[in-house]
């Protein structure tokens, strides 16, 4: 039974969209600082200050000092996150009339639970690479999915349309597709480069010991080069869109907002990543790379959700 046979009048329906994006803008931001608290335990090496799971030495708060309060206090955010989560996929299941809205906030509680268990599980067994890795990028993914909550709940998203005299944006939502690709595929490679402690294994910038290709004698320089590589690959997709949009879309503020939001962000991505090297992995600059990435990844995917909403709204009303 949906929300309109309870709430028929219009305006209880606008006071529960409101109260949905409400929930998922907290969500978004909650995630972004649990995203800031996990760098840090990586950057501090903080990993395994807490050796026990879902305890800390055995007690819900023990002494929040040295690593344990890198440590702790990520499981204390991510809890936080999951409750918010599950509150918020509650409140669809209950709220919201779309199905694959409600199917969303499911999606986003199955999530947050796995990710918590994969959280413990990089505890339990020790730090495996393979599974700090799938960990560090399924965050980054929840994160995707926060700001598809956030933009589908806005009340305003029903009646997103084009403005006045701008040209639908065909085609636009498949570029936006591979953008978001390009950068899941660089966060993928940085996680691989942290969770591989190869971060310095190439110790200048932009350069590579000197040159533009570096010996790749080892893995860890090997999997450094294919993030810078990886990066280049962002910038140049990246650059692609924003430029599509400026050529075909400057019209259209829902379009140029984001795209020139993902030009500043990946120029900002490109400069944070090269600074952590030459500062020697300082933990501020590291932290702010990793959500830096995150903002990235999550407005590129707002930029293809929204032209794919207006490619849509554009053919129902041809």
């Amino acid at each position: 039974m949906t929300a309109s046979v309870f709430y028929p009048n219009p305006r209880i329906r606008l006071v529960n969209s409101r109260w949905s994006n409400g929930l998922a803008t907290l969500l978004c931001l909650a995630t972004l600082l649990l995203l800031a608290a996990g760098a840090m335990v990586t950057g501090t090496g903080s990993s395994l200050a807490v050796p026990d799971w879902p305890l800390a030495y055995g007690e819900l708060f023990p002494p929040m000092v040295g690593g344990i309060l890198y440590e702790h206090g990520h499981r204390l955010i991510a809890a936080t996150v999951g409750l918010i989560t599950l509150i918020l996929g509650a409140w669809l299941l209950w709220a919201e009339e779309r199905v694959w809205v409600k199917v969303l906030g499911g999606c986003a509680a199955l999530l947050v639970i796995l990710q918590g268990v994969m959280g413990g599980l990089t505890v339990i067994l020790l730090l495996p690479t393979s599974i700090s890795i799938a960990h560090a990028i399924m965050a980054h993914l929840f994160f995707l999915m926060t700001v598809v909550l956030y933009q589908v709940t806005h009340p305003a998203w029903s009646n997103l349309r084009s403005g006045r005299g701008s040209a639908a944006p065909r085609g636009l939502r498949i570029w936006g597709l591979v953008t978001v690709g390009a950068i899941l595929l660089e966060l993928l490679l940085g996680a691989a480069m942290r969770h591989n402690s190869a971060g310095l294994a190439i110790p200048d910038y932009p350069l590579a010991f000197g040159g533009l290709i570096p010996p790749l004698d080892s893995f860890p320089i090997v999997i450094h080069f294919l993030h810078r590589l990886g990066a280049v690959l962002a910038l140049t997709v990246v650059g692609g869109v924003v430029w599509r949009v400026l050529a075909r879309h400057r019209n259209e503020p829902l379009l140029l907002r984001p795209a020139l939001g993902i030009g500043m962000l990946v120029i900002l991505q490109a400069a944070l990543g090269g600074l952590a090297v030459l500062t020697q992995l300082d933990l501020l600059l590291t932290t702010l790379h990793v959500v830096n990435g995150a903002l990235l990844l999550g407005t590129a995917g707002l930029l293809t959700l929204r032209a794919a909403r207006l490619e849509f709204a554009s053919g129902v009303q041809g």
